[in-house]
Formats: C-alpha cells, structure tokens, sequence
C-alpha cells in the first residue's frame, strides 16, 4: 500500500508540476472548480475564499516569474494540499495535539535604520540566533509537516547566513518582511534565483509618510527594492502597520492598487500597531471605529478586485481566531525565547535548550491554546488587546518571564487602558458580527458581506 501511495503521489504531482506551462490559459472557473475540493477542506469560510484568491493570483503572476520561483510556487501549492498534511497528521498521532502551520523566527535584531519607535538599534552580531541553532528548528520544523516559514527582525538581510540557510532548505518557502533598502540588483537576482523566498516590504504609506518613520531617502529605496524584485521575476509583497494616523491612507483601494498593481506586489499584510516596545503608548492605535472600518475595506477589495491582502486583527474569521502558542504559529526570537506570537514578549523556553515539539507543549502555550477561541466572536481574537485578561492568566498560570526589560508593561500600566478598549472595540465588533456572519444564510453558506 504505502508503494502505491507513493506512486499516485508521485503522478499527481508529475501532473500539477505540468501547470506552470498551461495555467495561464486555463479559465479561472476551471481551475477553481479543480481546486474546490481542497480549498473546502478549510474549516472557515473566509479562509477558502483567501485561498481561492491566492490560486488565481499565481496563475495571474506565472508568466512574469522566474523559472525557479514559478517552480516555487507550484511545489508550495501542490505540497501543501498533498504531502505535508500527512507528515502533520502522523505528528499529532505520535505527540497527541496538532502541529501550527507556521513558523517566525527572527534570527537578528540588528538593522540599517533607526525608525521612530524601533528599539532594534539597541543589538550587535554577538545577539544574533547562532545558525546551527536556526537550521536545527528548521529541520524540527520540516519533521512536523511545517514548510512555510516567516523571518523577521530586525532587518533580516543583516544575517550573514540567511541566504545559505535558504539555499539549503530549499523545499521551505520562506516569507521575509524586510525594510527592503539591501535589495538591490544582485540581491534581486539572487532570491529569484532561489525560488523560494517572498520577500514583504515595509511601507508606512507614500514618500511623506515612509521617510518621516524611516529616515530620508528610504521610500526611494523601497521603490528600487519593488521594481529590482520584479525585473528578476520575484514574488514580493507589502506590510504595513497601521496606526491612528494613516488608517484611512492604508485601506485606501488607491494605495492597494498603487502597490499591487502598479508597483507588482503579489500580496499585502496589515499589521495593527500593539503598545510594545520601547515607551509603548495606545495613543498610536487605531480606535475601535477604525479598526471596523478597516475590516470593511479589506474585506471589499478582497471581494471585489481578488485581492490578496490580510490583517490578522480584522481577519480572525479568515482562520478561526487567535493563531499564537502554537496553535498555528509562534515566534522564535533572536536570543532564541520561543514566544507564543511576535507581539508577546514572554517565554518559558529557550529553543536552545528545548526541542521545538518540547517548546510546543509547554505549559504557557497549552494554557493559551486551552482558553481558544477566547470569544466566539472571532473578529475579537486578539489576547493582547482584545482579551487582555487572557495573556495576563496565562503568564501568572505558566511563570512566563519577559523576554526584554519593558515588556511586563502591557500586562500592569498598560491593563486598565487596554481592558478598556477591548471593551469598546468589542461592543462594535459584536454588533457586525451579528450582522455579517451570525445571519441564517450566512451560517449555511459561510462568509461575510462587507
């Protein structure tokens, strides 16, 4: 039996590998009809339509791509729907609870830039995550059934052995949010040549907006970033991070044309911004009213225009809630704590001391993943902000130390405000939940109408 698996295996693959020479002239309801069994294994609804979305962007961006990257895609695909779901399925039989999608590591803090209110200027080489520490997770990683990763920072294309690192794990797909200002030329022709990394941008906007967070001169660079990546047939994408002040800028349908239609991003991600960090304030965070504005922008243009574009805190229904502890992803940082998610700073392992599967069971991310979904109102799924309750009981619960000197502050002088605003958001979000998602058609069908 396993030998005959193997061998359909093989020949669906042999078949799907032959789609990058005849993709780009199948009609776009026959290949979503070829699809939908697969995209209807995904519980929630607006994850199917992501997905849906997601294949018709690469069949919109095959004949522009590299050949490595064109092959990139389609194994990420094609491995996804087939292969790695069993390598999953056999972790969870072996280890009882089941392994997250993903992974983020941030293997340095280091950075070029000293962005306003970015304490990554703060590190030198000697804090960088070791590479035999960061290929070993990867390996981890790799037996789980995991083959996306997300790298951070920090500014990444500091890391002397990234490069490397992807070039030996070429059967990952690696995503790369970078300030973009070390792309050049040769450096666009290298990650084109590799096939598997998507690099993601950071904007704050325009010029005006980019360079009074960045410094002089940064937006251009991020331009010649885009425009290197393109001529070498990368697949790139933007993230932003959205504040109270360039909310309406950034959801604007101008804005999302202008960086992927015109500037050829292939996918776009918002993040809120959190009251982390050096001095963090709720000042810079949108209000609760924003935050559902942003929602129904997003949500159109994706209905819309196809568009592949994601917020995590307006998208909870795209994945069931709240992705941290390991339920879908967790974080890795550059000293090697292994976070339940990038905006929470707390850590009861160190990956150099544990095993990724170890690190996954632990006390602290059990206790997160135990209290999901915290709300079933999944618009609500953030346990930083909009159920700070929840990370305060676990940290308690668990022991969890902070992973850098300031960040206890969200769960003391930071609690009253938060609570607060998790409140009033959730007034507002329980309201277009009703609406939107909780209507009798809508829980047939699934979905939402923004």
């Amino acid at each position: 039996m396993p030998d005959v698996t193997a061998f359909r295996d093989y020949m669906i693959k042999k078949t799907i590998n032959g789609l990058i020479f005849v993709l780009p002239n199948v009609p776009d309801d026959k290949l979503l009809s070829f699809a939908e069994k697969f995209v209807r294994e995904i519980k929630w609804p607006d994850g199917q339509e992501f997905v849906r979305n997601l294949i018709l962007q690469v069949k919109r961006r095959l004949p522009e791509l590299h050949r490595n990257v064109r092959r990139g895609a389609i194994n990420f695909l094609t491995d996804a729907l087939f292969y790695k779901a069993r390598v999953r399925e056999e972790f969870e039989r072996r280890e009882g609870f089941s392994p997250p999608l993903l992974l983020v590591i941030s293997p340095t803090m280091r950075c070029n830039l000293r962005c306003v209110g970015c304490y990554a200027g703060m590190y030198s080489k000697k804090d960088d995550l070791p590479e035999e520490v960061l290929d070993r997770v990867i390996r981890e990683a790799k037996d789980m059934g995991i083959y996306f990763l997300v790298i951070s920072g920090g500014e990444p294309f500091f890391y002397g052995p990234l490069l490397d690192t992807f070039r030996r794990h070429n059967d990952v797909t690696f995503q790369v949010y970078t300030n973009g200002t070390l792309i050049d030329r040769e450096m666009a022709r290298e990650i084109a040549e590799l096939g598997n990394v998507i690099p993601c941008i950071s904007v704050e906007g325009y010029r005006e907006e980019t360079d009074q967070r960045r410094g002089e001169g940064v937006y251009e660079k991020v331009l010649q970033a885009m425009d290197n990546l393109k001529e070498a047939g990368a697949l790139f994408g933007f993230s932003a991070t959205v504040t109270r002040f360039n909310s309406d800028l950034l959801t604007s349908e101008e804005f999302v044309d202008f960086y992927l239609e015109e500037k050829g991003c292939f996918i776009g991600w918002y993040f809120q911004y959190m009251p982390i960090g050096t001095r963090p304030s709720l000042d810079l965070m949108t209000t609760p009213e924003q935050r559902i504005q942003r929602w129904e922008r997003i949500n159109r243009i994706r209905r819309e225009r196809k568009a592949l574009i994601s917020d995590f805190w307006c998208d909870g229904p795209l994945v069931g809630g709240c992705m941290a502890g390991g339920h879908n992803y967790l974080h890795i940082n550059q000293n090697g704590d292994v976070e339940p998610c990038v905006f929470a700073h707390f850590a009861v392992d160190n990956i150099k001391e544990k095993s990724l599967a170890e690190a996954l069971n632990s006390d602290f991310f059990r206790a997160i993943r135990s209290r999901r979904p915290y709300h079933p109102n999944l618009l609500r799924p953030c346990m930083i902000i909009d159920h700070p309750y929840v990370l305060r009981e676990c940290v308690a619960l668990s022991g969890a130390r902070p992973t850098h000197p300031e960040a206890e502050g969200i769960l003391t002088e930071l609690a009253p405000d938060l609570d607060r605003y998790g409140e009033e958001y959730g007034r507002l979000a329980d309201e277009v939940w009703m609406e939107h998602y909780q209507q009798p058609h809508l829980r047939a069908e699934g979905g939402a109408t923004a």
